[in-house]
């Protein structure tokens, strides 16, 4: 069995403390009994434009890097690093890092869909005017199970997870940090979709909601099974949900909705390019 941890804290402008704080709850989820833990997108950092050139380090030499590699030697866990800024070379990317239980980087996605959006009154974002988009779908093997990763507005784009389907995924996990317009709207919609479309646990885990931000996290993070239900959730404060990953669970329903085996390929179909 798969046991999963989505730790929901709230980042500051000092990276230290973020780190800190990241390793404070690991140790109490491993406590709890997680083999799997996820932090939220941009864990170590605000986000914003404006501060991704600043937080941004490489990767594996980064600080970041080195503290997760080592939380999870410490504590024989793999973590989903949520996402820091990216710097490789010139560029700069949004980047979740995976690390199994010896501390060895086994899985990289760069955040392939980037948040560009315009809501007249409401909200503008740009994430292209300084990141990079990521090309790679990204799955990995933990205990048995095979879990893809994704972040935040590659959510919203149902081939990305049915390609991790494709790779064998039994759950997908987003970091990601929806906003005060959108969040209330699509976060649990989203990812409870991605879950039925793809008979997979699926999982969405946030930063905390600090009014205080420049970009204000909408939080409630969440875990949703195969069927859509819901198994933990979150509010706007801190706080780690759970989620127990059976393969049994996976299996009925598959067997008992067989999609996956009714797709007409020979009408459509969907390749990696």
């Amino acid at each position: 069995m798969l046991r999963f941890a989505g730790i929901q804290l709230k980042p500051g402008a000092d990276k230290l403390k973020n780190l800190a704080q990241a390793s404070e709850l690991a140790v109490k989820a491993v406590a709890n009994g997680a083999n799997l833990i996820s932090f939220p997108e941009c864990f170590n950092s605000p986000y914003g434009n404006q501060f991704f050139a600043e937080y941004a380090e490489p990767i594996p030499d980064g600080q970041t890097s080195k503290h997760l590699s080592q939380l999870a030697r410490e504590q024989k866990v793999h973590i989903i690093g949520g996402s820091i800024p990216e710097k490789d070379g010139s560029s700069l990317f949004n980047t979740s890092l995976v690390f199994n239980p010896a501390g060895e980087i086994i899985a990289k996605h760069r955040k392939m869909h980037l948040f560009d959006i315009d809501i007249p009154g409401k909200i503008r974002f740009q994430e292209s005017e300084t990141l990079s988009p990521g090309n790679s779908v990204t799955t990995f093997d933990c205990n048995g199970f095979t879990v893809g990763v994704a972040i935040c507005y590659d959510i919203r784009f149902p081939e990305l997870a049915q390609l991790m389907r494709l790779k064998g995924a039994d759950f997908l996990v987003y970091p990601g940090a929806f906003n005060m317009t959108t969040g209330p709207v699509y976060f649990e919609l989203l990812t409870r979709a991605r879950a039925v479309d793809n008979q997979v646990y699926c999982a969405s885990i946030a930063p905390a909601t600090d009014q205080e931000a420049g970009y204000v996290s909408w939080g409630h993070s969440v875990v949703v099974a195969p069927t859509g239900q819901v198994v933990d959730s979150a509010g706007h404060e801190e706080k780690t949900i759970y989620c127990d990953v059976k393969k049994e669970d996976i299996q009925a329903v598959r067997e008992g909705i067989p999609t996956w085996k009714q797709k007409r390929d020979d009408v459509y179909k969907l390749t990696e390019a």
